[in-house]
């Protein structure tokens, strides 16, 4: 089968974006097609300022959401990056074989870095390398596919190029991966700056939809998304972008086309409404499923001990091959 790797990063609660755009197919379609291996990548939410307390709170919360989301440990591996010590080994690695040029040509790294610059202060070392840390999250698992939005096929690209470099150079030893582009997945903006994703790390709260919001602060920020001038509905990406959203939510809540959805509204507080309640209804049995999942924490700890054993006995005859083709002594 193929292998296919993805990951959360616990920086921020898990939105709508991420349910409709990656999660929900993980469950419907990957773990049953693919040997799949969903992460929550916990060293990578500490290149930034962070809460110690609060990364632990968001990790534990990512692995239940995912397993609310219809992951089954039966039928894929479900673990926490910081568990499996192979991604630490193997990414030390394979900064020996990555440069320094293509590390700060990352455009997340470059973004950040000038951003934080302006203020007056500097990124951590770690935001730097951490697209390494990635490419070893990938390669230790021989991941065939990773399925991943635009925004990070750089990062899987440099994966590719370290694979095949450190391959010519000491020997055939990682699958060289590809990125992939879920065919079913929803593209979710934030309901407050449409042009914008809707990204679990952002600060403001108004434009983004938590999995685990309440019906009532749903149907209240739904309501209030921005929308475009002009007073029919239709959907056009480029010209109505805010429209063009709510049409696609709606879409991918209700499994029919933002065209044909235009066409039967009138008005955009009727578009909004259905909306609201579409993605009340598609949150719904996660969020019965992670207050289950809550009331019995011992079970969501025994899968994720599971799902690390099991990462680390796919990860680790990788990461030693590597460790001996570099020229490092077996222990």
């Amino acid at each position: 089968m193929t292998r296919v790797f993805s990951g959360v990063k616990p920086t921020g609660h898990l939105t709508l974006g991420n349910y409709l755009g990656a999660m929900r197919r993980w469950a419907a379609v990957d773990q049953h097609e693919a040997d799949a291996l969903f992460c929550v990548v916990d060293l990578h939410a500490l290149t930034v300022e962070h809460d110690p307390a609060r990364v632990r709170r968001l990790s534990r919360q990512a692995a239940t959401l995912l397993l609310a989301s219809g992951l089954d440990p039966d039928e894929c591996t479900v673990f926490v990056q910081s568990h499996v010590d192979e991604h630490a080994r193997l990414s030390y690695v394979l900064e020996c074989v990555a440069t320094d040029g293509e590390m700060r040509r990352m455009i997340q790294y470059k973004e950040k870095a000038a951003r934080e610059q302006r203020r007056g202060g500097s990124v951590r070392l770690s935001l730097l390398t951490y697209p390494v840390l990635m490419a070893a999250d990938i390669l230790a698992y021989g991941a065939d596919e990773v399925p991943v939005g635009d925004d990070q096929r750089q990062h899987v690209e440099l994966a590719r190029d370290i694979a095949v470099r450190f391959n010519q150079r000491y020997g055939h030893t990682f699958v060289v991966p590809r990125a992939t582009r879920p065919e079913v997945a929803a593209r979710v903006m934030n309901l407050q700056d449409p042009m914008s994703k809707m990204g679990k790390s952002d600060d403001v709260g108004p434009g983004i939809v938590y999995l685990l919001d309440e019906p009532d602060v749903v149907r209240k920020k739904v309501m209030r998304a921005v929308t475009d001038s002009g007073r029919e509905v239709v959907y056009d990406r480029e010209a109505r972008p805010g429209l063009a959203n709510l049409l696609e939510i709606l879409a991918a809540c209700s499994g029919e086309e933002p065209e044909r959805l235009s066409g039967a509204y009138a008005s955009y507080g009727d578009l909004k409404k259905d909306t609201a309640e579409a993605v009340v209804e598609v949150l719904r049995p996660v969020q019965k499923r992670h207050k289950e999942l809550c009331a019995d924490p011992g079970y969501v700890e025994r899968v994720l001990r599971d799902g690390a054993e099991r990462a680390r006995g796919m990860a680790r005859p990788t990461v030693d091959a590597a460790y001996r083709a570099i020229g490092l002594l077996p222990a």
